[in-house]
């Protein structure tokens, strides 16, 4: 599949989560064991703190991670199980997820995901970082 035909598949899929529309979730990068998915920061994101809510945070890491792990399993996919560390408040003006592929075996990929926090000026922190074990729901693997 060329690169410009699966950036499109991954955008499609993106598109299909209703959830990642409201939020505003934008696919910018998504090769075979890449993938960069972004989220403006609006005020209905933030907690009490006026930090961005940690299950925003959560979900665009789960979702980077199932996404890099699909780049080589293929579509059908599933988190196995992840885990989360919150390093810093999250506060810019969008979250930037980037995800890669640690191992891949036949039917499960273990993947990594650091999320940033990005300002008017394109300075990143760094947010979050989490793990993940990525699995092959299709029937031919």
């Amino acid at each position: 599949m060329s690169d410009n035909k699966f950036f499109e598949t991954g955008k499609q899929a993106l598109e299909a989560q209703s959830f990642s529309q409201l939020i505003g979730a934008e696919l910018t990068e998504f090769a075979p064991g890449k993938v960069l998915l972004e989220i403006p920061i609006k005020d209905d994101l933030l907690q009490q703190h006026g930090f961005v809510h940690g299950g925003v945070i959560s979900y665009v890491a789960d979702n980077a991670l199932t996404f890099v792990g699909a780049s080589v399993l293929g579509s059908e996919v599933l988190t196995s199980e992840y885990k989360i560390n919150y390093v810093r408040p999250a506060v810019g003006e969008k979250l930037v997820a980037r995800a890669s592929v640690t191992y891949t075996g036949k039917r499960q990929a273990v993947c990594r995901c650091d999320v940033f926090t990005q300002d008017s000026e394109g300075e990143e922190k760094m947010c979050a970082t989490a793990q993940g074990t990525i699995m092959s729901i299709s029937s031919s693997s």
